[in-house]
């Protein structure tokens, strides 16, 4: 058996699909693929394929994660290309790895958030970034299925900055773009619940939606307090060439692909 990891993303109008529905989607294209994937047991097998911390519905994302099992050796490269040509626009295949290391979810320790605020003055939105920072403690609620939760959202911000707006941006309608670096921790603290922060410590209120999406996941590295690419290792433990994968693309018949 062999396990693919692969990174995608969802942009544009499709940062709405749920994870359900982005599920939904894959397996169709898997199917479209004609990928020879592995089967889990009993009486409603199902493909295997595991997911790795979803980014909520409504947000962008340049950074999810899934790995697949194969009964086949196939090359990543082309497999990749494979799958992204089956999925709609907005729902790209980016990345394709094989899995030479174990444990991709342990890798995923942090995320890199980039929050666009229409209608919000960038000087303002300074302000409120300097009092959640200089804040020890940041009490926000959420509704939870046991009812209304409180929790602290500032431990888990490992770094919060409030960007200049691009120059070239159309209209002339304030806008701050914040980017900020939040550990993953139980409770999970999510770009809304540092917004909801902002709120407490600043009164900062955008008038409209934030845009928000994920840049990036991985390792976070406390020294450099960067997100390290989780794709890595595994990229790194690969053999210039894999003996199995060779073999299937040089015996497969001519414009077939590699799945």
């Amino acid at each position: 058996m062999q396990r693919i990891r692969l990174r995608y993303t969802k942009r544009g109008r499709l940062r709405f699909t749920s994870h359900r529905d982005f599920q939904r989607a894959f397996e169709r294209a898997l199917r479209r693929s004609e990928v020879p994937m592995a089967y889990s047991a009993g009486f409603t097998p199902h493909p295997k394929v595991s997911y790795a911390n979803a980014a909520p519905t409504g947000t962008g994302s340049e950074a999810e994660f899934l790995e697949i099992a194969l009964t086949e050796a196939r090359d990543p490269d082309l497999l990749r290309e494979l799958l992204d040509s089956s999925l709609p626009d907005g729902l790209d295949i980016t990345d394709a790895v094989e899995a030479r290391t174990s444990g991709l979810a342990e890798r995923l320790t942090a995320s890199v958030w980039e929050m666009r605020l229409d209608g919000v003055d960038p000087d303002e939105a300074r302000r409120a970034v300097d009092a959640f920072n200089a804040a020890e403690s940041v009490e926000v609620q959420r509704k939870a299925k046991n009812g209304i939760r409180t929790f602290d959202a500032r431990a888990a911000v490992a770094d919060l900055q409030a960007l200049d707006p691009p120059v070239d941006r159309p209209g002339d309608k304030p806008c701050a773009i914040l980017r900020l670096v939040v550990r993953h921790v139980t409770p999970a603290v999510r770009p809304d619940d540092v917004l909801s922060g902002l709120r407490a410590v600043a009164d900062l209120a955008p008038p409209v939606p934030a845009a928000v999406t994920r840049l990036a996941q991985g390792l976070f590295d406390e020294e450099s307090g960067t997100v390290t690419d989780p794709l890595a290792p595994d990229r790194e433990a690969a053999p210039t060439a894999h003996p199995a994968v060779a073999a299937a693309v040089a015996t497969a018949p001519e414009g077939a692909g590699s799945a």
